[in-house]
């Protein structure tokens, strides 16, 4: 429990010198403290530390050493607040982004034929009269008022596209085999496949491999995940999806879906996750970020790479 060297950063970052001992920790923050009670080697981590300085977000990572035969634990301890504000920041501006593009793009027509209606019932400040008022008119108005109920209906289909992001419920997870989900999942995206040339293969490695998951969410996500696929795959020969769940040498657990579609560009492969980010003709754009969303409350993380196959990556707590 002996701390033999800490340099003046992190005595800065957790506001206490000198540091010579890990149980000194406990009255800086018994969270903190209890990562160092019993110190092993360990992944990166992160720990949220509040004090009178304000709230800091500390990642440790724990790497065994030997000096003069002498075996040590180093502990690297990094403030990250300001790179969680930073991409919170720029979160924020490509939600905003997106938000008004949509938003622009359905209400200027109704703005503009709005006008255009608005001409044939007045002449300046005059009221038309029912006797200028012809046929023609009458037609134009009913395309108009016509567009513009879809073009509501749009909107409104888009703004209930944000509540579902927004309202979705708290997992209820049980343990599930994951040859049971692949196998779920294969079996509603094969039509597809079977129809348009495309391989599917589904892996579990264990075979007895289980996920601590909400079934029904999980399903979801790997169901967009594997029309995504498709439709990357539309037209190209020898497509193939792979969905492979496994475990890695640190003990997480994971699944990975990947095909060998055209990929995803440097410049959209940061922007895949935005609500309502979209390169489709059809569709919200929220599959993904509902995705994103859904593996948040489930305490994982879902990540792409994009070369000469794409794999999205799930990985779980």
């Amino acid at each position: 429990g002996h701390i033999l060297y800490a340099n003046p950063t992190v005595q800065d970052l957790l506001n206490y010198r000198p540091l010579n001992h890990v149980k000194q920790l406990k009255q800086i923050d018994p969270g903190l403290y209890g990562l160092f009670e019993n110190l092993q080697p360990f992944e990166s981590t992160i720990h949220s530390l509040g004090n009178e300085r304000g709230k800091k977000e500390l990642t440790l990572k724990c790497t065994p050493i030997s000096i003069e035969g002498q075996q040590l634990l180093l502990v690297v301890v990094h403030d990250i607040q300001k790179e969680l504000d930073d991409r919170e920041t720029d979160s924020w501006a490509k939600l905003i982004r997106v938000l008004t593009h949509e938003i622009m793009n359905t209400i200027t027509p109704i703005t503009s034929i709005s006008e255009s209606i608005l001409k044939y019932f007045k002449k300046g400040n005059e009221l038309t009269t029912p006797e200028e008022f012809g046929e023609l008119q009458i037609k134009n108005s009913a395309k108009g008022l016509e567009v513009i109920k879809e073009q509501g209906n749009d909107l409104m289909s888009f703004v209930q596209s944000y509540r579902t992001f927004l309202s979705v419920p708290e997992p209820d997870r049980e343990l599930i085999p994951a040859t049971k989900i692949l196998e779920k999942v294969r079996l509603l995206l094969q039509e597809y496949t079977n129809a348009h040339d495309i391989t599917l293969e589904v892996i579990a490695e264990p075979k007895d491999l289980e996920l601590y998951i909400d079934e029904k969410q999980l399903t979801q996500i790997l169901l967009n995940l594997g029309k995504n696929a498709q439709q990357a795959l539309e037209g190209q020969e020898e497509g193939k999806i792979v969905i492979t769940a496994g475990e890695s040498p640190q003990g997480k657990k994971y699944i990975t879906v990947t095909d060998n579609g055209p990929g995803i560009s440097p410049e959209m492969l940061d922007e895949v996750f935005v609500p309502f980010f979209t390169t489709k003709s059809t569709g919200t754009g929220i599959g993904l970020s509902l995705s994103k969303q859904i593996m948040r409350l489930h305490g994982g993380s879902i990540r792409v790479t994009s070369n000469e196959t794409t794999t999205f990556t799930l990985t779980f707590q």
